[in-house]
């Protein structure tokens, strides 16, 4: 439902629910936040800053929200993530061991993939939930 532009900005009856991002300026920008419950798409270059804003969320939500959560990364090594992970002060091997935070890597090698048939996420889904369950996870980042 909307009610009349003021200003050309139209203002909602009923605001979207929103998640807080843990990025400082984020929020603020974005309204109070991520969309709570939905996807959202963070696209940009490499080094434009989509992964260690899925960090951010992730972390955020583990220790102020009492959100635990799952990093499924198809680019970087957990080790690789960890350790840029900490140059922001997050300790992402003391949140597995807490049970706040899930890491996985895929590692897709275009070298030895063969295409055959039809594309089939099954396998990637059931290691999601796998992942998922593992820490009752409320927040999911799929970093490509």
């Amino acid at each position: 439902m909307r009610r009349a532009a003021t200003n050309g900005v139209c203002e909602m009856n009923q605001m979207l629910e929103k998640v807080a991002s843990g990025i400082s300026g984020l929020d603020e920008i974005a309204g109070g936040g991520l969309p709570a419950g939905r996807p959202t798409l963070v696209c940009g270059g490499p080094g434009s800053g989509k992964t260690m804003l899925g960090v951010s969320f992730l972390v955020r939500g583990a220790l102020q929200d009492d959100e635990p959560g799952v990093l499924i990364s198809f680019d970087e090594n957990i080790e690789d993530l960890e350790v840029n992970s900490a140059s922001l002060g997050y300790d992402l091997a003391a949140l597995q061991q807490r049970k706040l935070l899930a890491v996985d890597y895929v590692y897709l090698d275009p070298h030895t993939t063969i295409e055959t048939g039809e594309f089939d996420l099954e396998g990637l889904f059931i290691r999601l939930a796998h992942a998922v369950d593992k820490v009752g996870a409320k927040r999911v980042v799929l970093d490509s």
